[in-house]
C-alpha cells in the first residue's frame, strides 16, 4: 500500500475523445522507459509503473509512491498522458 501524498492513477489508451491511442504497444514502451535490468539479467518493470488492461483497454497503472522515489519520473508519465490527451483516472489503487 502506498503512503505517498501523491495520488496513484491509471493512464488509459484512449484519448479524451474516445479514440484508441497508437501504437498498440504504447503501454509497454512507456513502462520500458522506467524499467531496469535485474540481477538475473532480465528487464523488469518498475514496481511503481506497469502495463495492464483497464476495462478491455491498454493502460498503465502508476503508483503514487513513484513520486517519493523519483519525482521527475512521476511527472514524466503524468505529462505523457496530458501531452497525448489520454484519459487519466486518478486516486485508484495500482492493484498489484
Amino acid at each position: 500500500m502506498t503512503t505517498s501524498s501523491h495520488s496513484s492513477f491509471i493512464i488509459v489508451g484512449l484519448t479524451t475523445a474516445g479514440k484508441k491511442f497508437r501504437p498498440s504497444d504504447w503501454a509497454e514502451r512507456l513502462c520500458g522507459v522506467l524499467s531496469a535490468f535485474g540481477a538475473e539479467k532480465r528487464m523488469r518493470y518498475s514496481p511503481y509503473v506497469g502495463p495492464r488492461n483497464y476495462k478491455g483497454e491498454k493502460a498503465v497503472f502508476v503508483d503514487g509512491g513513484l513520486y517519493d522515489v523519483e519525482p521527475m519520473a512521476y511527472r514524466f508519465v503524468l505529462h505523457f498522458a496530458q501531452d497525448n490527451d489520454l484519459q487519466l483516472i486518478e486516486g485508484v489503487s495500482p492493484g498489484r
